[in-house]
C-alpha cells in the first residue's frame, strides 16, 4: 500500500489546514490510521489515531480540541482537520497505517513502531 498525504503549506497563527492522504494500492478500511508529526531537530511524534470505523478517536495533549481526525473508507482516505494553528505546529506531518488494530494498547498507539505504512509527509509552516 502507498499513503499520499497532501495539504500542508504555509499559514499564520491561528488559520486552518485541512490535510489528507489517500491510500492506493489496497483498502485501508481495516487499518486504524494515524498522523504524526516531525519538527526540525525533533524525534516523530504522534498526533492522533483513528479506529477502523471512525467511531474512537485519539490525540496528543499539544492538539487536543484543535486539531479533529476522521477517514472516509469509501475514498481510501483520512484526514486531519487542524484549526487554531500555532508556530509551534510546524512540522512534517506524516500519515500511518496500523494493520493490526486490535494488537494495540493505551502503551502502544503512539508509538512509531505500531505502524506498518507510512505516506512521505507534507509539511505545515506557522507563521508567528
Amino acid at each position: 500500500v502507498q499513503l499520499q498525504a497532501c495539504g500542508g503549506g504555509l499559514v499564520q497563527a491561528g488559520d486552518s489546514l485541512r490535510l489528507s492522504c489517500a491510500a492506493s494500492g489496497r483498502t485501508i478500511g481495516s487499518d486504524a490510521l494515524a498522523w504524526f508529526r516531525q519538527a526540525p531537530g525533533k524525534e516523530r511524534e504522534f498526533v492522533s489515531r483513528i479506529s477502523r470505523s471512525g467511531s474512537r478517536t485519539y490525540y496528543a495533549d499539544s492538539v487536543k480540541g484543535r486539531f479533529t481526525i476522521s477517514r472516509d473508507n469509501a475514498k481510501n482516505t483520512v484526514y486531519l482537520q487542524m484549526n487554531g494553528l500555532k508556530p509551534e505546529d510546524t512540522a512534517v506531518y506524516y500519515c500511518a497505517a496500523d494493520r493490526d488494530p486490535n494488537g494495540v494498547t493505551s502503551r502502544t498507539y503512539y508509538r512509531v513502531e505500531t505502524y506498518d505504512y507510512w505516506g512521505q509527509g507534507t509539511l505545515v509552516t506557522v507563521s508567528s
